[in-house]
């Protein structure tokens, strides 16, 4: 999925350009707790991207950036690390899982289709950030033909507008100073929601195409072919009338508008730079397909797949619908816990590729007690945002959120060791009742204390077996 800023492209970059590592790390501080030491790998990286854009185009060109591996079990932020600094540089990311991909030659996804989706995430943010800006000429527009709809153009004698009262005088110019009149006020009306509910009229394209199938031995990821730009070239862009209300109706013109203001060409050309010069791909799971034994089958090597990642990683071009697009300057972020493989497991080749390496660290319980406090968006800020919507004011006291946070831990050291995601249970448990049971109060002050926790969860944990199946 993409992430970007909002606001103009210029404007992110500016403020971007101004950010130190040790502000991007403060940044990052805000979203994730602890991992200092890979908050400071991938603020560098950010860093040196920035500084390689005021080298001359020679010397930038030589400049690769240095893919990082990081090392640590779930949950404990290596994916929100990555996504939020996509974030932070209004780059294309996506998360990939290494053990995914399959060898040449074997059914499944090849390694190039992560660039392809890279691209599509691209020309999205990029389609995006376009819409911004000719929204409101779109508008505009939009206004305008169905003002043209609701009150056409005098050119001929017509009957009277029974509806908006208008008069027809025939005029030379089309439109009379009467029938001008008419339009500012159903204009007004128009604006102000009063012709919400009157039916319209309107041409709109039709979307369906005979169907067929194509037949191939590749996937249609790989076909140089845009099928959706086909079809209206061989079958027609047919349209139709349809009748729909005017706010409907306003809302279909808008988008055609949007449609027509765009240059899908510089769109696309603007995309594919952004992810050659920007791009971050996250490769998780990539310890699943360390060393030589069977990953996906008999016959398909885990070390096939690396060399199948390696040029990616290495820097290659790619063919996309959009065109050739090259991988030289894409940050790669890999993944992975490393239990039963270790980073020196991975093809010499490859492992030459993530020069840098950062270790994770597993969350101690002042950990949680942070996550469940501090981030901008915490668990504790959703649960209390979510049930003001029914009207209840929730209140968490400290000592509650050190008992979840000691539930959570003990959880986790007695079965597997899920990080963070753990808290997500606990406080979905504790919870529960007053979820359930928010509606009918509403207007009701709800304090969460310790007690109420131990309460909800001290039988499940009592019982290991039943710990471990719910909790």
């Amino acid at each position: 999925m993409a992430i970007y800023l909002p606001g103009t492209v210029d404007e992110e970059h500016i403020a971007l350009d101004e950010l130190t590592p040790r502000e991007i790390v403060a940044e990052l501080d805000k979203h994730v707790v602890g991992q200092n030491a890979a908050k400071r790998a991938v603020a560098i990286a950010l860093r040196n991207r920035m500084r390689r854009q005021k080298l001359a185009p020679d010397l930038a060109e030589e400049i690769i950036p240095k893919n990082i591996i990081m090392i640590g079990p779930t949950g404990v932020g290596k994916t929100e690390i990555a996504r939020r600094l996509a974030k932070l540089a209004n780059s294309p990311f996506m998360k990939v899982e290494a053990s995914k991909f399959t060898e040449v030659g074997y059914v499944g996804r090849d390694v190039e289709s992560m660039i392809r989706d890279l691209v599509e995430i691209a020309i999205d943010m990029v389609r995006e950030e376009k819409l911004e800006d000719v929204s409101d000429k779109a508008e505009l527009n939009a206004e305008e033909r169905l003002l043209d709809i609701l009150l056409p153009p005098v050119s001929q004698p017509r009957p009277p507008d029974t509806a908006t009262g208008g008069v027809v005088i025939e005029s030379s110019t089309g439109l009379t100073e009467s029938s001008s009149r008419t339009r500012e006020k159903l204009r007004q009306q128009l604006r102000e929601g009063k012709l919400d509910e009157r039916m319209v009229e309107i041409e709109v394209r039709e979307r369906n195409f005979p169907s067929f199938e194509i037949i191939s031995n590749q996937g249609v990821e790989e076909m140089d072919v845009n099928i959706k730009d086909m079809l209206p070239n061989i079958f027609g862009q047919r349209t139709k009338k349809r009748k729909m209300k005017v706010n409907e109706a306003f809302e279909y013109l808008i988008q055609e508008e949007e449609q027509r203001l765009i240059d899908m060409d510089q769109v696309t050309r603007t995309a594919i730079d952004r992810v050659q010069d920007s791009g971050i791909i996250f490769l998780d799971e990539i310890d699943k397909i360390a060393g030589r034994e069977s990953g996906h089958g008999p016959d398909v090597s885990r070390e096939g797949v690396q060399r199948d990642i390696l040029p990616i990683v290495e820097g290659t071009t790619v063919n996309t619908r959009y065109g050739m697009v090259r991988t030289d300057h894409i940050l790669f972020i890999a993944a992975g816990a490393f239990h039963v493989s270790k980073p020196s497991d991975l093809i010499p080749e490859l492992q030459g590729r993530f020069p840098i390496r950062v270790e994770l660290q597993s969350l101690t319980m002042d950990d949680f007690i942070r996550i469940l406090t501090e981030p901008k968006s915490s668990l504790t800020k959703q649960y209390t945002a979510l049930l003001e919507t029914e009207g209840v004011k929730l209140e968490f006291t400290r000592e509650a959120l050190e008992e979840v946070a000691r539930f959570a831990f003990r959880v986790n050291e007695g079965t597997e060791n899920i990080g963070a995601r753990r808290l997500h249970t606990i406080m979905e448990r504790v919870l529960d009742e007053i979820s359930f049971e928010a509606p009918e109060k509403k207007g009701e002050q709800i304090q969460i204390d310790a007690d109420y926790v131990r309460h909800m969860l001290a039988d499940i944990v009592k019982d290991q077996d039943l710990s471990r199946y719910i909790l």
